[in-house]
């Protein structure tokens, strides 16, 4: 019996999918040129783990590619190889964390709670959280991975396949619906806040199974460049260009929860600063305390982004790069008004509030508040702002140039419910998803066959 049970597993075994020829080397880059992970402030190489072309991980996966990188990890194309020969191919997108990640760990949690809530929501197709994880040892420790579906590109290249790198107007509406009902399914089923939504972070799908093989394929031609370093370690230059869009059919999906936050409890506000700079909402800055509707506040600035393919607030930033956020909230006052007294009083309640752990600012300042951190205060105790000098000469109205008139009052009228001063006055983004505005207009399925 032995015997027949071992016969049939080598036959099997000989009809799995057979691991690909490895490409020949790319150019080699300059040992002085930084590449990819290498720009990032604090990077250190032996934290990463030394991928390369051909190798194969947790006995399934081939690597191809290296597709993306970020500030703690490297992401790469792989070939599942565990299929069967006439099965269709299968990749996999591969993020191989740094060493000894907490942050991976929180990630592979968080991501598992999400994935397993509720599949059957609408909204769940809009979100992308891994697929399987595996550990890769070293001696010096180990690397979380996380296998995901592969995905074409990030919105911001994405965009670049349209005329003056600008969705059609009706196009955007579409992917506005469908990024609200991912943002629902977090808030409304998994309790989750995902704090840090832009561009980088919506990744759309691929038109059908060709581009990634003819991607592949083209790897044998154009390899990756590469370099090695003065320790003898190689880093590879990223490929993540897929070729034109083929068709109109690119789904999006919500991605990274690294930074998320779970809220079991309806009444728990979060207090720790959060979002990126250009995106922050009032309540964060001015230490009032957070929750979901943070979320909404994040995806309204981004309309901006996705339509005009520029940033509302324009003066986030000094001139040195570094955040300035009372020249933030001057512009937050020219193009929506004062905040409401309502706000201030709540926010100088919550400054008694101290973090549990002070977080390093400005010059090494060790701060306890959103006020220490952020250079407050920022109005007297009547309510006036304090540099009304910084408010820009700028009206809501005028940043949407590319628009018609009537589509640019329809779009202000919509995005004012997710741009208030009081976090309790944003709609929900059920409710959103229920607006006129996107649930009116009969070009929404029209703009994919186009």
């Amino acid at each position: 019996m032995d015997l027949i049970r071992r016969a049939a597993r080598r036959s099997l075994l000989s009809l799995r999918s057979k691991p690909a020829p490895v490409p020949r080397a790319g150019r080699v880059l300059p040992q002085d040129e930084r590449v990819d992970e290498e720009i990032c402030p604090f990077y250190n190489f032996m934290d990463y783990y030394p991928a390369k072309p051909g190798e194969i991980l947790a006995d399934r996966y081939q690597l191809v590619v290296k597709i993306g990188w970020g500030t703690r990890s490297t992401v790469w194309l792989a070939r599942d190889i565990r299929r069967y020969k006439w099965q269709v191919e299968r990749f996999a997108a591969l993020k191989i964390n740094e060493l000894n990640s907490e942050e991976a760990q929180y990630e592979r949690d968080i991501e598992d709670h999400i994935a397993k809530k509720d599949p059957l929501h609408p909204g769940y197709p809009m979100i992308r959280t891994c697929i399987e994880s595996f550990e890769i040892t070293r001696p010096e420790g180990s690397h979380i991975c996380l296998a995901y579906e592969p995905m074409r590109e990030p919105f911001w290249l994405y965009q670049r396949h349209f005329r003056d790198d600008k969705l059609p107007f009706p196009v955007v509406k579409a992917y506005f619906l469908m990024l609200l009902a991912g943002l629902d399914y977090l808030h409304s089923e998994c309790r989750v806040i995902h704090t840090d939504l832009r561009l980088e972070n919506i990744l759309v799908g691929f038109e059908n199974q060709a581009v990634i093989e003819d991607f592949v394929k083209a790897q044998i031609d154009d390899p990756m460049e590469y370099k090695i370093n003065a320790s003898g370690q190689t880093v590879y230059r990223r490929h993540n260009y897929f070729g034109p869009l083929r068709k109109l059919e690119n789904l999006p999906k919500i991605i990274d929860f690294g930074s998320s936050c779970r809220i079991d409890n309806p009444k728990s506000v979060g207090m720790l600063p959060i979002q990126p700079d250009h995106y922050r909402a009032p309540e964060v800055i001015l230490g009032r305390g957070w929750t979901f509707s943070t979320d909404i506040w994040n995806l309204g600035v981004l309309m901006w982004d996705i339509l005009e393919n520029t940033q509302l607030f324009q003066q986030a930033h000094d001139t040195t790069g570094h955040y300035d956020a009372k020249a933030h909230l001057a512009e937050m006052i020219a193009l929506l008004g004062p905040p409401p007294k309502t706000l201030l009083e709540k926010a100088d309640a919550m400054l008694r509030v101290e973090w549990p752990d002070a977080i390093q600012g400005e010059g090494g300042k060790l701060c306890r508040n959103a006020q220490q951190l952020f250079g407050g205060p920022f109005f007297s105790g009547e309510g006036k702002f304090l540099y009304p000098d910084l408010i820009p000469a700028r009206q809501l109205k005028d940043t949407l140039p590319s628009l018609e008139k009537k589509d640019r009052e329809e779009l202000l009228s919509f995005v004012k419910k997710m741009l208030t001063w009081l976090p309790e006055e944003r709609k929900t983004a059920r409710e959103l998803m229920e607006d006129p505005f996107l649930t009116r207009s009969s070009k929404l399925e029209k703009a994919w066959d186009k």
